[in-house]
């Protein structure tokens, strides 16, 4: 699955284990793992680019800037707005690749023709939940960090949703989706997308290929009857598409019907043509 048609970012090349990305007026150098050739850096926006992420030796990094960047701005895609800025970790609040994402769920929920109750686990910012919310689906959106429920709120004003039905948890995935088993609780479609690694409120490790099965096998117990979709991201190298689809063949399959798919999701660079990956997604449908 690949993002075509952005305004507003632009992947131009990539080369040397970076990428070098227009975010609408703004030019960021990004390291990232999946660029393991070398090719010429021949586009002049390699020397003239706003900052670039400078990792380090000891671990971590921090942001090299060149030239005038604003604290934050917004870019566009369709009818949604976000803002973005240039976080610790290369990170910038929205991972592009993910609009095709947006885009199915928006399209699913318009043509189910009827109400949509949508979970949105590991939130993040917000980009997916903005989206659901504007194609008229109610959303329930949870991620444990605070700082990220906040900025998806901002986003669901910048894009004009913020009055319709939404709920902001700040809670630990794992532990919100039980309580709502235990409650009863049915959503018409679930969107899931976790991290490789991180530690919970009370310490707790949280792996992606030790946890993700346990996860979506509650998830399951909470998807409606006329449940329309269930999408899983990953970013973790060693979660094929494939191990995805599985993973939803066995659990969903035989209880809902439905058709599985995966691929991996990338972006198109400009100078080469060719498609950078950078991660996958799994989609079980009725």
């Amino acid at each position: 699955m690949r993002v075509a048609n952005w305004e507003d970012y632009e992947l131009i090349d990539a080369s040397g284990g970076e990428k070098l990305e227009r975010w609408k007026d703004i030019v960021l150098i990004r390291p990232d793992p999946q660029v393991i050739w070398n090719t010429p850096k021949e586009n002049p926006l390699w020397k003239s680019a706003h900052a670039r992420y400078q990792r380090s030796s000891s671990g971590g990094g921090s942001w090299q800037v060149y030239r005038t960047l604003p604290p934050d701005w917004t870019i566009c895609w369709r009818d949604l707005t976000f803002r973005v800025k240039t976080m610790g970790f290369k990170h910038t609040g929205i991972f592009p690749e993910q609009a095709v994402n947006w885009d199915y769920a928006a399209k699913k929920i318009r043509e189910a023709g009827r109400p949509v109750r949508v979970l949105n686990l590991f939130g993040y910012t917000g980009a997916a939940t903005v989206a659901c919310l504007k194609a008229g689906a109610s959303v329930c959106h949870v991620d444990a960090s605070r700082g990220m429920v906040t900025w998806a709120r901002e986003n669901s004003i910048a894009s004009g949703v913020a009055e319709s039905p939404v709920r902001w948890i700040v809670d630990d995935c794992v532990k919100f989706v039980a309580r709502e088993v235990r409650r009863g609780s049915r959503y018409d479609a679930i969107i899931m997308d976790p991290p490789s690694y991180g530690r919970g409120p009370a310490g707790e490790i949280w792996r992606l290929e030790d946890n993700i099965f346990a996860l979506v096998e509650t998830c399951a117990q909470l998807l409606s009857e006329d449940a329309i979709f269930f999408m899983l991201n990953s970013y973790t190298a060693g979660l094929s598409p494939s191990v995805m689809e599985y993973i939803l063949g066995v659990l969903l399959k035989k209880p809902f019907g439905g058709k599985i798919r995966a691929d991996e999701i990338g972006l198109r660079a400009r100078e080469s043509g060719l498609v950078l990956p950078c991660g996958s997604t799994a989609i079980w449908e009725k």
